[in-house]
């Protein structure tokens, strides 16, 4: 798995921050930042409720080999 999320369309809600601390984060004006783009296999259901929680669709997963 592979996190990818795009900052110009972050609409600064930090639900993926509050839900997973430890993948995102935010910028100094508040938008998303991956800390880890490819998280522990015990993670990976945080990510993708994290994906869907997001309310511009601004993170997606990359699923790799």
């Amino acid at each position: 798995m592979r996190v990818v999320a795009n900052s110009e369309t972050c609409a600064v809600a930090s639900l993926c921050v509050y839900r997973l601390p430890g993948v995102f984060d935010q910028d100094e004006e508040g938008l998303v930042l991956v800390l880890d783009d490819h998280p522990d296999t015990a993670l990976h259901e945080e990510v993708h409720r994290a994906v869907r929680a997001c309310p511009t669709n601004s993170i997606r997963v990359v699923e790799t080999d």
